[in-house]
């Protein structure tokens, strides 16, 4: 059993790590020779890890027989849409200096930022109903089929990575095999539930609001 609030503060501290070690890298001006290239890879890489994590919350606390890991879930999420919007605020601003009509050529000309651009763009409405209060509003069955977006996210996010890197594509590939495991993963468990004869969850309405919150 995880001791919720020092589990929680650690979690918190660790999703925090990367970007105080970006901060720490600006403040003594080691950001490479390209340093605003150097900060959109790091927060784009983040964004696709916390994505990666999100989506293994729910397998591994089935797996590892830890259901209490699904209170992660929710900041973890959170997590990836802070790095996703500092990874489109570096583009739009450091990039591109909020030059629109420069910007709709980019996406015209290069089909990896309309890829990167469509997987934050579905991080937005999961990081706005991410609370109790939202769940109540929606219902626990729309809200749950909302969240599931996270997959599209992870897709999209992959195959702008794919694009981006066009030679090397180790880090797009392993990310790719990841979300194509969990994908699976949650196909087949939604599979299983449809089987005759399998045991059938109680109604939605009769589950509490933070246990969808968490485990979407």
């Amino acid at each position: 059993m995880l001791k919720k609030r020092p589990a929680k503060v650690l979690v918190f501290a660790a999703s925090l790590a990367p970007i105080f070690w970006l901060c720490w890298r600006a403040w003594n001006q080691n950001l490479t020779a390209n340093p605003i290239e150097y900060i959109t890879r790091y927060t784009g890489d983040w964004t696709i890890r916390f994505v990666v994590f999100t989506l293994a919350v729910t397998p591994l606390r089935k797996v590892l027989g830890l259901p209490d890991l699904i209170r992660f879930r929710r900041m973890i999420g959170l997590y990836a849409f802070f790095y996703g919007t500092l990874h489109f605020i570096t583009y739009i601003w450091l990039d591109k200096f909020f030059d629109l009509p420069d910007m709709l050529k980019d996406v015209a000309k290069r089909p990896f930022i309309t890829a990167g651009f469509t997987a934050f763009v579905l991080m937005i409405p999961l990081a706005v109903t991410s609370t109790t209060g939202w769940i109540r509003r929606m219902g626990g069955k729309r809200w749950q089929l909302l969240h599931r977006l996270i997959y599209c996210t992870g897709i999209a996010g992959v195959v702008h990575y794919y694009w981006l890197v066009k030679s090397d594509i180790r880090l797009p590939a392993m990310y790719a095999v990841f979300v194509g495991v969990l994908l699976f993963y949650r196909t087949a468990v939604w599979a299983a539930k449809r089987k005759p004869g399998a045991s059938v969850k109680p109604p939605v309405a009769a589950i509490s609001p933070g246990a969808l919150r968490d485990n979407p």
